[in-house]
C-alpha cells in the first residue's frame, strides 16, 4: 500500500504539470525541417508553425496543398490554408461582422485572439485599447507581425477577392487575390506523438486510484472473511 501511495502522489505531481492552465495549444514537436507543429483542439486543427514568403493567393493556395511534413517518421500531406466564414462584407467592432475586430470565426482570428490572447486595435465597443498587436506568440517561432495572412476562403460577393488577416491589427478584412500576402498551412485533426495526452494520464491515474482503494478494502474483506473485490 505504500508503493501505491506513492505512485498516487508522484501521478498528482504530473497531472498538475501536464493538465493545461489555460488555451488549447499543444506543441507536438518539429519535422525534419525543424518547424514546429503545434495542435489546438478547439477547432480540432494542427498549426505549421512556418510562415511562406509573400505571394499572390494562387501561389499560396498551391503551396499549402502541396506540402507534405515528415513527423516523427509519418508524412502529412493534407494541409491547406486556414478557413474563414464567407458572407456579406460588414464591417464592425464586437466579433460578429465578417470583417473588423475582435473576429474570431476565422482559424486565424481565433488563433491571434482566443488561442494567443492577443488584443486587436479596438475593443468590442470600437474604442482604442493599450497592448494591442501580436504581443503572445505562445509556442510559435514564425508569426509575422506585420503584413496580411491570407486565408483559403474566398469573398463570394467578388470573387477577384479573398479574406484576410492581419497579426498586426487584429483586423479582418477582404483584399485582392493579386496582393502579395503571406500564407500559414493547417491540417485537420491531430499529429502523431510519443507522448501522453493530458487525458490519457488522467485516466491511468484514476485507474490506479481505483485499485488502490480496492487492494485496501480487499485487505479489510480478507481479514474478516470476505470476498476480494470485484465479485
Amino acid at each position: 500500500m505504500k508503493r501505491v501511495s506513492v505512485m498516487l502522489i508522484v501521478l498528482a505531481v504530473v497531472f498538475a504539470f501536464a493538465l493545461p492552465t489555460h488555451a488549447t495549444l499543444f506543441l507536438r514537436g518539429t519535422d525534419t525541417n525543424g518547424n514546429r507543429l503545434i495542435y489546438d483542439d478547439d477547432l480540432n486543427i494542427t498549426w505549421y508553425d512556418y510562415t511562406n514568403p509573400a505571394n499572390n493567393w494562387d501561389n499560396q493556395m498551391s503551396w499549402a496543398s502541396g506540402l507534405t511534413v515528415d513527423f516523427s517518421g509519418t508524412i502529412y500531406d493534407d494541409w491547406r490554408l486556414p478557413s474563414t466564414v464567407d458572407g456579406p462584407y460588414v464591417f464592425g467592432y464586437d466579433g460578429t461582422t465578417t470583417a473588423g475586430y475582435n473576429i474570431t470565426s476565422s482559424e486565424v482570428g481565433h488563433l491571434f485572439y482566443t488561442e494567443l490572447g492577443n488584443k486587436g486595435l479596438f475593443d468590442t465597443n470600437g474604442n482604442y485599447q493599450p497592448g494591442w498587436s501580436l504581443t503572445k506568440i505562445g509556442d510559435f517561432q514564425n508569426l509575422q507581425q506585420l503584413g496580411w495572412y491570407v486565408s483559403g476562403t474566398e469573398y463570394s460577393a467578388n470573387p477577384s477577392n479573398v479574406w484576410g488577416f492581419t497579426l498586426y491589427e487584429g483586423v479582418q478584412f477582404n483584399l485582392s487575390k493579386n496582393q502579395s500576402v503571406y500564407a500559414m498551412a493547417v491540417r485537420p485533426g491531430d499529429v502523431s506523438t510519443a507522448v501522453p495526452e493530458p487525458a490519457t494520464l488522467l485516466l491511468l491515474g484514476s485507474g490506479l486510484a481505483g485499485l488502490a482503494v480496492c487492494r485496501k478494502r480487499l485487505g479489510r474483506k480478507q481479514g474478516r472473511g470476505g470476498q476480494p473485490c470485484g465479485r
